[in-house]
Parts: C-alpha cells; structure tokens; sequence
C-alpha cells in the first residue's frame, strides 16, 4: 500500500526534543520575568536608588536571552537527532530483518544484545515468528514432496499395467484388473486422506455436541472382523466424553487411532484397550496397545506426515498411507486439544487425546 511521503520518526523524535527545550526555555525567561524584572522599579534611580532600572536590565537581557534560546533550538534538533538515531537502531535492524524475511529468507534472526526492554521484547518475538513460520514451511515442503512422491507411486504402477496390457494382449486381462483396482483404491484412499488432513488443518467445520464413548463403540464395532483376523482382544471402557466438534473428523480421529493399534500390535494374542471419561473441563480418549519396545527417537515423528518408520511399515493390506497419526494430529489440533505419545514399558503406545469437554 502506498502512502504519500512524511516526516521520519527519528525527524518526528527530534522536533519533539527540541520544542520540548524551547518550551521549557521559554517557561524559564517567562518565570524570570514575573518574579525578577516586574519588581524592579522603572525609574531613573532604580532598584533602592542604585541603577540599572529594569529598562537597562530588560534591553541587556534581552539579547543573551535570545540567544540562549536559539541555542537551546539548535541543541534540541542535533541532540535529539542523535539520541533518536541511537534509540531508533533497534527498530531498523527489525525492519531490515522483516524485509529480508519478505524476500523469503526466513533463516535470518535479530538475535539483540542488551537488557531486557520493549525493543528486546519485539525482536524476540519476531525471532521467535521467523523460527516457527520457518518450520512450518519446512513442514509443508516436506508434505508437498511426500505427497508428490506417494501419488506418484499408484499412478506409475497403473500406467505400467496398462502398457503391458496393451503390449501383451495374452496377458490375464482379470489379474490385470484387479491389479489395477487395487493400485486406484490406494491412490482414491491417499487423496481422501490429504483431502482430510486440509480440511482438518483449515478447521473449516460445523461444530455441535459429540460423545467420543459412543465413537469409541462404533470404530470397535467396525473394526472388530480386523481385530479378530488378527486375534487381537478389542476392549472399550470407561463412561461419557461429550466435547464440541465436528462428528465425521472425530470419528475419522478415533478410527485411525483403533485401526493404529491393531495394525501395529504383536503377530497374535495383542490387546487393545480403548478408555473414554471426562475430567472436569476435558474429554480424554485414551487407546492403549501392545506391540513392540518402540525406540525413544521414533516417538516424534509418529504425527509426521508419511513417517512410518522402519519397525512400523507394513507389508500387507493394510500398509496405509503414512497419514494415520498425521490426521489425528490434525483433528485434535482443530479441536483445540492436545494429543500425548508415551511408550509402554512392555512393548507398544499409549495414545492420550484430551480436548476441551462441551459447555
């Protein structure tokens, strides 16, 4: 936006600090004339017969008086020229700093010695702004090129499986088929996902009165067949979590988390256990599973989009797409809740999502 041309704050400073001495000047010869020359008598014989008189004291004055004031003008400019200049430093290394960050370097930081005080205090949040604006693009680059790279996948295999379709017409058309509406499936369920992990990242949703104990039942009851392929014991417990949200994305939430817990469990004979409660102004969802010692480092990159990780990839129809937890993520996020990862000492996760109870 362009604004028609006007006084620096450093020139706007220093006429400040110079009226400021000029007044203060004036008030002073004004003070020294109501209480020093109006007394002194105007006669030939002045003050107790002794000269001068006040027409001599006013016309000797009068000149030092002006001059004092032209050099209390000129002080005032060049002083508070100086001192603005000096305070206003902190200001343009910010505002060097912000135009620099709005080239699209977000590397650089202030980083401001000194004590602490209101210009500290702005650049450290300034600093603070750059690092997480910063991780966050680094964020959506990394989610920009994996997602590239996971559509890629599916589209790559379909365009082979057509080539040799159409270079090998004794090729089992079935089989080819099949392979084919395998390989659309992954790629409809990766861009549902994406599509989900945005919406829930926007928070662009109708919010009403949810009970996650009643989701709790229906994601079990719907991946209960899974469970029991497995031989996975599925257990829901725990009393009403009523919160204030969106329905389908919560629902979604829950899924992902019961659906984790039995893919990511022992071989056979793993347990799930899926706790809901309220606890004075929060709704906590806890899903908890066995499974295997996950290391520390893992733990961290759990929510991160595409972020497996090399004892959680799996090998079988439901390797998914790497957006699980990502999507929880995002939906307890949403939600203004917090979602907490914690390792169980024997093997397996401990997934705790806390979100603000309904009024």
């Amino acid at each position: 936006m362009r604004r028609r041309p006007g006084l620096s704050a450093r020139m706007k400073l220093a006429l400040s600090y110079a009226g400021f001495l000029f007044v203060a000047g004036a008030l002073l010869l004004a003070v020294v004339w109501a209480f020093l020359l109006r007394y002194v008598p105007d006669n030939s014989q002045g003050l107790l017969g002794i000269s001068p008189n006040r027409y001599l004291l006013v016309h000797t004055f009068a000149p030092a008086a002006a001059v004092a004031m032209a050099f209390l003008l000129v002080f005032g400019l060049v002083g508070g020229w100086l001192l603005a200049g000096r305070m206003l430093a902190p200001l343009t290394r910010i505002t060097e700093a912000a135009r620099t960050a709005g080239k699209g370097s977000l590397s650089h930081r202030i980083r401001m010695e000194g004590r602490q005080d209101e210009f500290r205090e702005l650049s450290d949040a300034f600093d603070s702004m750059l690092e997480q604006l910063g991780s966050h693009v680094a964020e959506q680059q990394r989610f920009a090129a994996n997602a590239s790279h996971e559509l890629r996948t599916p589209l790559a295999i379909s365009r082979t499986l057509l080539d040799l379709a159409r270079q090998d017409p004794a090729q089992d058309r079935a089989a080819i088929i099949e392979r084919l509406h395998t390989v659309n499936t992954r790629a409809i369920d990766l861009t549902e996902a994406l599509l989900l992990l945005s919406r829930g990242e926007r928070g662009t949703f109708t919010r009403e009165s949810v009970d996650l104990s009643l989701l709790a039942e229906e994601a079990a009851e719907t991946l209960l067949p899974l469970a029991e392929q497995r031989r996975i014991t599925l257990d829901v417990t725990g009393g009403t979590a009523v919160t204030c949200g969106s329905a389908e994305l919560l629902l979604r939430m829950v899924t992902n988390l019961v659906q984790n817990a039995i893919v990511h469990n022992l071989p056979a004979d793993g347990t799930v256990t899926v706790h809901t409660g309220a606890y004075g102004d929060t709704s906590v969802l806890r899903v908890e599973n066995t499974g295997r010692p996950l290391p520390p480092d893992l733990l961290p990159t759990l929510t991160e989009p595409f972020q497996r990780g090399t004892e959680r990839v799996r090998t079988d129809e439901h390797a998914g797409v790497g957006l699980g937890l990502a999507i929880v993520h995002s939906v307890v996020r949403a939600h203004d809740g917090t979602l907490g990862l914690s390792p169980r000492p024997t093997g397996g996760l401990v997934v705790t999502v806390r979100l603000p109870a309904a009024p």
